[in-house]
């Protein structure tokens, strides 16, 4: 199985930590944040994972090389310039091959349990997704979900930045700017997004205060 982690963004919203550090290297109880993830994709038996880098990439790359200590292969798919969550994934098909993959979001921690997700998908849908309900800090939802299908936008659910991704979905697509998102938003109108939902721990780090909120928790353990 191979698995993507997005991680070329600035996480502007974390500066000034972000201005020399990006974001997935940011410690946790000791351990960058995207260690984290590769050994909880690895439990799972990921052995491929490409990587996007864009901000501070190289800083990535030299702290994880090639992989080999996490007991998987890491390859990189390097952008010149920011493509965004979209922009990434397709510049990144060439490393990812013709089979569905596991796509996670490079600024998420979470307790999930990557054997839970699926292996391949349905025919004739080309995504399946996770969700969680709604924080607290949050006035709304992404989504509405039931019996395992999105149903609409907005809603008590969020996406937990975690995916099975057909490589079909972008077929054709030109390596352009735009958001994974909207592809997901495309999917709903047609009924074709799966989902599952995940009812554990689950942290989005898109600010200094859920940061330091993460870490002191972490901490504390």
């Amino acid at each position: 199985m191979k698995a993507m982690i997005l991680a070329a963004g600035k996480g502007t919203r974390l500066a000034p930590l972000t201005d020399t550090t990006p974001k997935p290297l940011l410690a946790l109880a000791g351990k960058p944040l995207i260690v984290w993830q590769i050994e909880a994709l690895a439990a799972a038996g990921v052995q491929q994972i490409v990587i996007n880098l864009h901000h501070l990439g190289e800083q990535i790359s030299h702290t994880l090389g090639d992989g080999h200590r996490f007991g998987v292969e890491i390859r990189y798919s390097h952008e010149s310039e920011l493509l965004e969550t979209g922009g990434g994934i397709v510049n990144a098909l060439p490393l990812l091959g013709e089979a569905p993959f596991w796509l996670l979001n490079g600024d998420i921690w979470t307790d999930f349990d990557f054997r839970q997700l699926p292996l391949a998908l349905p025919e004739n849908r080309p995504a399946h997704i996770v969700l969680t309900h709604k924080p607290a800090n949050r006035p709304q939802g992404d989504f509405t979900y039931q019996h395992g299908q999105v149903t609409g936008r907005g809603g008590d659910y969020v996406y937990c930045g975690i995916a099975v991704i057909s490589p079909q979905l972008f077929e054709g697509q030109a390596t352009r700017h735009f958001s994974f998102r909207d592809t997901l938003f495309a999917l709903i109108e047609s009924g074709n997004l799966t989902a599952q939902v995940h009812r554990g721990l689950w942290h989005d780090i898109g600010t200094l205060d859920e940061y330091h909120q993460l870490r002191d928790k972490l901490r504390l353990k």
